[in-house]
């Protein structure tokens, strides 16, 4: 189960970048939200030159699974 609703609307790096962005605001503390944007930052610019359509739709996929597990993680109780 996708973190936000439009997770399956996920289809370029862009979109995945404003889509992790958003799910990092329903993360609990502030630390940690800074903490998730900076990540999701540096690995958006470190993938900025990908060019194989294969490999980017997985790394979306991955992405979004990632950030399911981590919201889960951090807010079940």
């Amino acid at each position: 189960m996708p973190p936000l609703i439009r997770a399956e609307l996920v289809q370029t790096p862009v979109q995945l970048y404003r889509y992790l962005l958003r799910c990092c605001r329903l993360l609990p503390s502030a630390a940690m939200q800074k903490h998730y944007r900076h990540a999701i930052r540096q690995g958006y610019n470190s993938h900025s030159d990908e060019d194989d359509r294969e490999r980017i739709h997985l790394m979306i996929q991955r992405a979004i699974a990632d950030a399911d597990w981590i919201l889960h993680k951090y807010t079940k109780k």
